[in-house]
């Protein structure tokens, strides 16, 4: 068996929304839980909820259009709340900070909807009524393996003997909670559950989100599943000029161009370059291990060799935040400044802001420089606390002769 229990990864900003769906899920869960029955088929079939919330599951071949939201807010049973709630959590808090507050509420009501269509169109014969919040779980899942999908899943496992490992949740999700748990175990463990309430979720959270990324609703990282996509992209482009594209200009084909600037190259410039290859490819090996502090050294190491050099907005993100907390000032200070300049975009731009601010007042007795990126950030931050600490700092800044 094997459960997932943690991500690699915690949201900046608290999921407000994503805690009162499971807040809402629990109560409703109290409030209709009981014993009725239905009569199906000429048979009297019980169903796990008060008379009153029957009207309120979803009836493939009978279904009233506010059943496909309201079927997700119903369930059958503790352990059914409970894991679903479970995963919801897990998955949904990094979603919710992603695509924000009411962004995400919207989400997750299209993504019950969704499932709740696809299951009533795969069986629009069947009066078995459907309820549970799976499906609408799937699609969030689904958003998070298309965001996230280089961070790992702690997963608990036991066979003959327990132990936890970590796995991509690329693999995790595709190949255990997709392929596995929806299409394999269904075929020779068949049970009541909505298998097509699920993929239908799954289908519409990983589209969706692509959709979303690819026409920029949702801002993208170098770690996210369209990114990807498109390196995946780039290489077969710059592998197909390799085998036989051909310059109409200077009447050369791509190899020889490659070749020609090669040859202009001194010995030095090639020994420098691959220097800067492999620093950066050890780099990312290290984040990629969650060693942080050895890639932060081999960061200095490479702006080093070349000041210019740009790493991908997250790797910058963690080595700046890695060289703040082991208070190396000015160092720490150099890669924000430099996130700033290429990724001034950023959603959280702000709390780099604030960062920087922090660092030039505290540490580094730079105050003009303080103030201008306190303000800045004072101008879009959202949380009380970071707030009021931009603030306080400001004020200790104007105060100071």
């Amino acid at each position: 068996m094997l459960l997932p229990i943690r991500t690699s990864i915690r949201p900046w900003r608290t999921p407000y929304v994503n805690y009162a769906l499971i807040v809402a899920n629990v109560v409703i869960f109290l409030l209709t839980t009981g014993r009725s029955a239905l009569l199906i088929d000429g048979q009297i079939v019980p169903v796990p909820v008060r008379r009153w919330a029957v009207q309120f599951m979803l009836i493939p071949d009978g279904w009233h259009w506010w059943q496909f939201v309201s079927y997700a807010f119903l369930h059958g049973s503790l352990m059914h709340v409970v894991g679903n709630m479970f995963f919801l959590y897990l998955f949904g808090n990094n979603v919710n900070d992603k695509i924000g507050q009411i962004g995400y509420l919207c989400f997750y009501f299209a993504g019950a909807a969704f499932s709740g269509i696809g299951h009533a169109a795969l069986h629009s014969s069947s009066p078995v009524p459907t309820l549970g919040s799976s499906g609408a779980v799937a699609a969030v899942t689904g958003a998070y393996l298309v965001l996230f999908p280089q961070t790992l899943i702690t997963v608990l496992y036991w066979f003959f003997f327990i132990g936890t490992m970590e796995v991509p949740a690329l693999y995790f999700i595709v190949f255990k909670l997709i392929i596995w748990d929806n299409v394999v175990e269904p075929s020779f463990a068949p049970s009541a559950i909505a298998y097509s309430a699920h993929l239908a979720g799954y289908a519409f959270g990983v589209g969706a989100t692509l959709i979303f990324l690819a026409t920029g609703l949702i801002t993208g990282s170098s770690y996210d599943l369209w990114a990807m996509i498109q390196r995946w992209n780039r290489r077969r482009q710059y592998r197909d000029v390799l085998t036989g594209g051909y310059d109409p200009f200077t009447g050369q084909t791509a190899r020889k161009r490659i070749w020609a600037k090669e040859l202009q190259k001194t010995p030095v410039q090639r020994q420098l370059e691959q220097k800067i290859g492999e620093l950066r490819n050890e780099i990312a090996t290290r984040i990629t291990q969650r060693n942080l502090p050895a890639a932060a050294e081999l960061y200095l190491a490479l702006t080093k060799l070349d000041s210019s050099q740009l790493l991908p907005r997250q790797h910058l993100l963690d080595i700046a935040n890695q060289l703040a907390s082991d208070k190396r000032a000015a160092e720490s200070a150099q890669a924000y400044e430099q996130f700033l300049n290429h990724y001034g975009t950023y959603e959280y731009a702000e709390q780099v802001e604030l960062m920087l601010g922090i660092l030039y007042s505290r540490y580094l007795d730079k105050p003009q420089e303080a103030v201008k990126h306190l303000q800045a950030a004072a101008e879009k931050l959202t949380d009380p606390g970071q707030l009021k600490l931009c603030k306080e700092e400001l004020a200790k800044l104007v105060q100071t002769p």
